[in-house]
């Protein structure tokens, strides 16, 4: 174990009562600024939420475990983790070697319990086979904030931040109802990931319900694999299948990097597509305006960094200044926005590279 008292261990009974008190009194409001005189027209006064969460504290120590990052999205990942926790000078950041190794990964977290971190935070490969040793974490005492992927008992993690797999299917099949929906007849296609995975399936199902609302339904679907060899392969042999295509929804954009090859390489373009995850190169083709990619849904590449915020947090004993209710909620799940030319301005410098 560390020689160095982490602050789980530094806190007595009694600072810690005094501290919670003192935090969440102050954490949890908003402090209206100073009134104005407002101006000749009646103009009204504003406020201002106020909160000391940013504020530097006692230094916490977060263990960081997530995946190898074989494709884009889960590389930005782990850079948004490190950038996050590189804003605050009372964080200390470890982060384990990203890993598909499940039982590699299980020794990270060990190591972590053994060296007595004030927090984890963990993209497991697999979140049933990481459900264990994130609950032998928290019978330590360590708050285990969990990324992406759930564990399968909810006494594994003291919080889960979530995107939202079946809410990408809904905002990607709402839109292609705004652009077809007076068309019974429009044929729609669907180039799914892995279909074996929950996510998948979440997305898909997400997919149909919003179709169905405007009577439109999947004419043809494939599955690739999350890669761009997958995609490609997955987009020529549903391009060859179906002869006349109005929309295609792709779930992933690395993949997509694949699926726009095998369209150039069909010479198609009678249709437009919607990409899923929200990656910069999709955005740029968006922007462009030439070609086939009309838009994206946002998966968030950013559930890590706010893994890290709450942790410090959770850490620090605070709560989220933007909600009345104290303490930092159990769930957190991160809505899946249309990016399309008229807002992508809003998104593409925070998007990840594919």
């Amino acid at each position: 174990m560390s020689a160095r008292p982490t602050l789980r261990r530094r806190r007595t009974l009694a600072s810690v009562a005094v501290l919670s008190v003192a935090l969440l009194t102050a954490c949890t409001s908003n402090t209206p600024a100073e009134e104005d005189d407002g101006d000749a027209d009646g103009g009204t006064t504003s406020q201002q939420a106020v909160s000391d969460n940013d504020e530097a504290g006692e230094e916490v120590v977060i263990g960081f475990s997530a995946p190898a990052a074989d494709h884009g999205w889960m590389g930005a990942i782990t850079t948004a983790a490190q950038e996050e926790a590189e804003k605050y000078s009372d964080v200390e950041l470890r982060v384990a070697e990203g890993t598909n190794d499940v039982n590699l990964q299980i020794s990270q977290i060990e190591q972590f319990i053994n060296d007595g971190v004030d927090a984890i935070v963990l993209l497991p490969f697999d979140g049933a086979a990481l459900t264990d040793v994130a609950t032998k974490a928290m019978d330590a005492g360590i708050p285990v904030i969990n990324v992406d992927r759930e564990f399968s008992s909810p006494f594994a993690s003291r919080a889960t931040v979530l995107g939202d797999n079946y809410g990408m299917g809904v905002s990607a099949g709402t839109y292609i109802c705004e652009q077809l929906g007076d068309d019974p007849g429009a044929v729609v296609a669907e180039i799914a990931g892995i279909d074996s995975l929950p996510l998948t399936q979440d997305r898909s199902q997400g997919f149909a319900d919003a179709l169905d609302g405007c009577g439109l339904e999947v004419s043809n679907r494939v599955a690739a694999d999350f890669t761009v060899q997958g995609g490609e392969q997955a987009a020529a042999n549903l391009l060859q299948a179906a002869p006349e295509i109005d929309a295609i929804w792709n779930h992933d954009d690395d993949q997509g990097v694949g699926v726009l090859a095998a369209i150039e390489n069909a010479g198609r373009d009678e249709f437009f597509m919607v990409g899923g995850a929200g990656s910069a190169n999709v955005m740029r083709e968006i922007q462009s305006g030439d070609s086939v990619l009309q838009a994206t849904v946002i998966y968030p590449s950013t559930q890590a960094a706010d893994g890290i915020r709450l942790a410090r947090l959770v850490a620090h004993e605070k709560s989220l200044s933007d909600l009345a209710s104290s303490g930092v909620p159990r769930t957190v799940q991160l809505y899946a926005p249309v990016v399309t030319a008229d807002n992508v301005d809003q998104y593409i410098d925070s998007a990840f590279e594919s």
